[in-house]
This record gives C-alpha cells, structure tokens and sequence, in this order.
C-alpha cells in the first residue's frame, strides 16, 4: 500500500439550524485502502459522503481528493471520484456495453480500450451486450463499479453497495473491490450495515456516533491496535482448576470462562508455551488451542454502547 493520501477530511462539519449532524470529522484514506464507514442510526455517514461528493454543502473543514479541495476546485476534484449511491442507476433498456458508451461521452479521454478494460476488470465479457434488463442486481452492481471507474478516478465511493445482493453476488462485489485496489491503486470508501461483510472488504473502519469520529483502527494490519483484540481460547476439561492453576502467571481478572469449551486469556504469542507447560504440569487435559479475534460486531457494539447500525 503506497503512503500517498488520496482523501483527506478535516474538521468537516455539516449544522442545519442548531442541530449538528456532523462534528469537525477528521481522516485520511491512503493509495490502494478499502476503508469502512460504520456509525448507528443517525450518526452522519451519509451526510459526509454527501459533502464529500459535492451534493451537500459543508457548514465548515474542508475535503482533499487528491489533494484538489472541493469547495475551491469543485470540477477537478470530481473528476478523481467515481461513485454509486445504492443501487447504480442504468438505462435497462439498452445493453451493458452501450451504457458504457453513454456514460464515457460525459468524459474525455475514455476510448474504447478503456471500456474493454473495465469490462474485463469486472467480470462482464460474456454478458455485456446484453440488455441491462436482463441483468441480475450483482450484475447491475457490477457494471455501475465499471461506469465509476470509466474516467480513472483516485476515489471510488460505495453507499450501501451490498444492498439486496446474495451471498455470492456480495463475495463477487469484495473480490472486485480488491482486485481494483490492487490493479488499479483506486482507494474505496464504502459504508455498509452488514458487519460481517465489512470485517472481509476492508483494511480499515472509520467508526463515528452522533456525528463524531470514535475511532479509526485496523481490521488485519499486524501491531498493537490490531493484536489488541487478541485472545487464545485453550480447550479443556476443567476450567476452574485451569484458573487456580494459572494463579501467579495470568491475571484472573481476564480470563474468561467459555461454556463447554474452556477458557479464554488475552496472550502475546511468546507467553502461550509457559501457560501451556502450566496447564499440563497440574494434570489439566488440553484438546485444543486457537487464537481469537474480537469480531468487528463486537468492537463496534463496545465502541458506540450497543446501539443499532445503518
């Protein structure tokens, strides 16, 4: 991943009347980053998505894309975004292919090699003359990310991509995303109700409540924000004596007892063969040990108290 900055918010607000519906929101999405936007009912993601892409006036901060601002260079930087708000708009009337067409006259500089391109990039060569009518949803999702990237934006936007999509077509839609990361060096933002799903597509979440950034943190990056979330799970028959045991060598205060599996600790890698030469020296039978993950479900519901999400 390059270290360059392709999105840049800073102290974006947005007020109507005395209400604030987002609160000086500061962060940076870098070259090749899928990035999450997560937040319960209400907390502004949409409305920063909405200023970020220029349909609604910011109250105060400023947005970079590529480091073109889009209050003072509105054009410029639109150019280096690509978007889809929910389901992707087409004329189902005509075939894939000629909906490309359409869409690269609105843009100069887009040949026909580069409708091919993006085609092949997602997965349409066999269906794309076909009408749009024709296409299922993941099909449509598939060619509005192709119309997005016609014009070789920096930014790709994504509101509530998975929407209405099968498991299949959802898995489709985050090896896409992935591959364009890669292959393109687009940066992806993508706001999304489903958790799971999330914790898949992105290197990093953004999490905001109320209109405020709680926390930006790290989904598979190795470090201590990452490693934080880790616990090992030991499998065994007796978890009570396992915790006398440990006594002197793990705080009890973090050990957790798993119902019918055994006990859970928060434990460096180099610390799991002292608690597991522990554990046999005191005759307690082990039938596994695995390493667990706090789930993003689980961070976000601790973050922001458990309230619902978009």
């Amino acid at each position: 991943m390059s270290d360059q900055t392709i999105l840049q918010l800073r102290n974006v607000t947005k007020k109507i009347g005395k209400r604030t519906l987002v609160d000086h929101l500061t962060f940076d999405v870098p070259k090749g980053e899928v990035f999450g936007f997560l937040g319960p009912n209400g907390a502004g993601k949409t409305t920063t998505i909405r200023m970020i892409v220029g349909l609604m006036a910011m109250t105060e901060g400023e947005v970079l894309v590529n480091g073109v601002s889009v209050t003072k260079n509105f054009e410029e930087a639109m150019t280096q975004i690509g978007a889809i708000v929910e389901n992707p708009e087409m004329y189902k009337f005509l075939s894939g292919y000629q909906n490309l067409v359409h869409y690269a006259r609105m843009n100069k500089g887009v040949t026909k090699e580069r409708i091919d391109e993006v085609v092949a990039l997602v997965g349409l060569q066999n269906r794309i003359h076909e009408k749009v009518k024709r296409y299922s949803l993941g099909m449509r999702q598939r060619l509005g990310v192709a119309q997005a990237i016609l014009h070789r934006p920096k930014l790709l936007i994504l509101d509530e991509p998975t929407n209405g999509l099968d498991p299949a077509g959802i898995r489709e839609l985050r090896d896409y995303l992935r591959k364009l990361t890669q292959e393109e060096g687009i940066s992806v933002v993508v706001s999304s109700h489903l958790l799971s799903e999330m914790e898949l597509m992105c290197d990093r979440v953004a999490i905001i409540q109320t209109g405020k950034l709680i926390d930006v943190r790290p989904l598979h990056a190795e470090g201590s924000d990452a490693t934080a979330n880790k616990k090992v799970l030991f499998e065994l028959d007796n978890p009570q004596a396992a915790i006398v045991a440990l006594a002197g060598h793990a705080d009890s205060s973090q050990i957790h007892v798993m119902d019918g599996k055994g006990i859970l600790l928060p434990l460096e890698r180099e610390q799991i063969p002292t608690i597991l030469n522990v554990l046999v020296q005191n005759g307690i039978n082990i039938y596994g040990i695995s390493s667990k993950a706090k789930s993003l479900e689980d961070q976000f519901l601790e973050i922001t108290g458990g309230e619902q999400i978009v």
